[in-house]
């Protein structure tokens, strides 16, 4: 992660704005994954987009490139747990905000993709598609999302019979069969329909 303390030029540190995404708020497994970005607009990255409309090596490759050029970057999550108890909008903003936090640095501004303010310690800008408009939002979809991916990847290793490293916890049709024969698993959102109807449906045989 770059540390602004290795910045050096406090005229370049003093004022920065961060672009903040998410990834992962509709799968049925697994944590919700943000993360916050101030990029170099002296080191400006082609390529950057809705992390969604790129492919998994491009996304790998900019990732890279982020890490390395942007001034500063960082990543939040919230569990499997927290997105049970709170629910997955107000987890989301809960990873978005410890991304700031772990950022090290108060902003000037920061432009959050979507319609919900995360309520941080900053001005904020909320953009509805803000991923496929802003720069900084795309850089910021790109890490959650690559972060995410391989969160779900190790996972498939504790977990090989839910295939998370094909679908990353989305509700294919894969995913969905390998719930109904071997039932959730400890990284399955309990509180999601699909996973909360198959709990349901288990107590009612186990009463029956």
């Amino acid at each position: 992660m770059n540390s602004y303390a290795e910045l050096g030029d406090a005229s370049i540190r003093a004022r920065k704005t961060a672009g903040i995404d998410e990834a992962g708020r509709g799968p049925l497994a697994g944590p919700v994954v943000a993360a916050a970005v101030v990029l170099d607009p002296n080191q400006p990255i082609n390529g950057l987009a809705d992390s969604k409309a790129l492919k998994h090596e491009i996304r790998v490759s900019l990732k890279n490139e982020i890490q390395d050029r942007s001034f500063g970057w960082a990543l939040g999550f919230a569990s499997v747990e927290e997105i049970d108890e709170l629910n997955i909008l107000q987890a989301t903003l809960l990873a978005m905000r410890r991304a700031v936090i772990n950022l090290g640095v108060p902003l000037d501004m920061a432009l959050v993709d979507g319609n919900a303010d995360p309520g941080l310690d900053c001005p904020t800008k909320t953009i509805v598609r803000g991923d496929t408009k802003v720069a900084a939002i795309s850089a910021a979809s790109i890490l959650a999302k690559v972060a995410r991916d391989n969160l779900m990847v190790s996972a498939s290793k504790d977990y090989p019979e839910y295939g998370f490293d094909r679908h990353k916890g989305y509700g294919t049709r894969e995913h969905m069969f390998a719930l109904k024969q071997y039932g959730p698993s400890k990284l399955h959102r309990r509180t999601f329909a699909p996973v909360r109807d198959l709990l349901v449906n288990d107590e009612v045989s186990d009463k029956g």
